[in-house]
């Protein structure tokens, strides 16, 4: 089997890109329909920058799937199956997945809030249970580990508790951990990289400038991640969506050197810097000496936005699995899914049982 085997390639959306258009829409209607006062503070901001705030609010809409509606169960019913035969369950595909292994240096990447554990109302509560620390630590054990998180790297260091690993915080912007390359081995040196630490003094300027921003809209939540913001809106009513967008609008618009990104009920602000978590991957597998080689598989398993960049990366190299961790039919450059993290702590286990017959048989 080659290596460009395991990949599954992009069939025609069909019924799912029907299904992605008419969200779209129905988000675009929706955050112009939100109440009277927030129509007028939309089209006020559409005078100054057009589209702009409507655009905003209609991808939190889009990223933060809302309950299902009766009427439309069947459609959606159709869509899943459409969906999961593009992106089957890694699961369900293991055996396939671990054909494609063999013989080869599995390398794991795995992004945290919605893949190592729930998505929780509030962001400091994210705690991943013990038996998924457990697996992932038997994890780190047969194969390089990575966490790739958008989270600051200190953070995510205090929810896994786990050494032997390597930490990319703030969506790859913040890397640490050690080095599987014999000649870092040797030398005790370990994968050290910060491409925008430059940014560091205008990101804590901003924070502090959004806090104040944000105080009035209940349930607002401005988290800093050293190198990137996060604007949680997952307990914000979504009557009052137009104004929190709005605020940041108005401090982005100050600040060129940054960015707005969206993922699941939150607003990303970064430095607007050609980098990734896709590049972070792209990166940490130069750093283990695994650059060039054949004869390496890269898996990640991730459940956003930000995790596309990584999945583009693995289907642009012809080389390696995408896993999105998803309930429901998305946008996806990745090849399987898994529903949930507690599949995705089964799926981590499977991998680790079959690395361990394998030893087993090369005896």
């Amino acid at each position: 089997m080659t290596k460009q085997s395991v990949m599954i390639s992009d069939a025609k959306l069909g019924i799912g890109q029907l299904a992605i258009s008419l969200e779209l829409l129905a988000a675009a209607e929706s955050c112009i329909e939100i109440s009277s006062s927030s129509r007028r503070k939309l089209l006020k901001s559409e005078t100054t920058e057009p589209g702009k705030i409507a655009t905003w609010v209609a991808s939190m809409r889009a990223s933060s799937p809302t309950r299902v509606r009766p009427a439309a169960s069947l459609f959606e019913a159709e869509q899943h199956n459409s969906w999961m035969v593009r992106h089957p369950s890694a699961l369900g595909m293991f055996e396939q997945i671990a054909s494609a292994s063999k013989g080869k240096q599995v390398v794991m990447f795995l992004d945290y809030d919605g893949t190592l554990s729930p998505i929780v109302q509030d962001p400091d509560q994210a705690f991943m249970s013990d038996e998924m620390r457990e697996a992932v630590k038997e994890t780190a054990r047969h194969f390089p580990t990575a966490i790739v998180s958008g989270r600051c790297r200190d953070k995510v260091y205090g929810f896994v508790r786990l050494g032997g690993l390597i930490y990319a915080g703030s969506h790859g912007m913040d890397i640490r951990g050690p080095s599987r390359s014999r000649k870092e081995q040797k030398g005790g040196k370990s994968v050290l990289f910060q491409p925008a630490s430059e940014f560091l003094p205008m990101i804590d300027e901003v924070y502090k400038i959004l806090l104040e921003r944000t105080k009035s809209i209940p349930g607002a939540k401005v988290e800093t991640n050293k190198f990137c913001l996060s604007v949680h809106f997952r307990c914000v009513d979504e009557k009052k969506w137009v104004d929190l967008a709005e605020q940041v609008r108005i401090v982005l618009k100050e600040y060129p050197k940054l960015k707005l990104t969206h993922g699941r009920k939150v607003l990303e602000i970064r430095p607007a810097i050609k980098w990734d978590k896709g590049k972070a991957l792209e990166f940490l597998l130069n750093s283990l000496g695994y650059a060039n080689s054949d004869d390496v598989l890269p898996v990640y398993i991730g459940d956003d936005r930000t995790d596309e960049d990584a999945f583009k990366l693995l289907k642009d190299r012809g080389q390696g699995l995408g896993i999105v961790v998803s309930k429901v039919p998305k946008e996806t450059r990745a090849s399987y899914s898994l529903q949930e993290p507690s599949e995705v702590m089964d799926f981590l286990r499977r991998l680790v049982e079959w690395k361990r017959n394998s030893i087993r048989a090369s005896i």
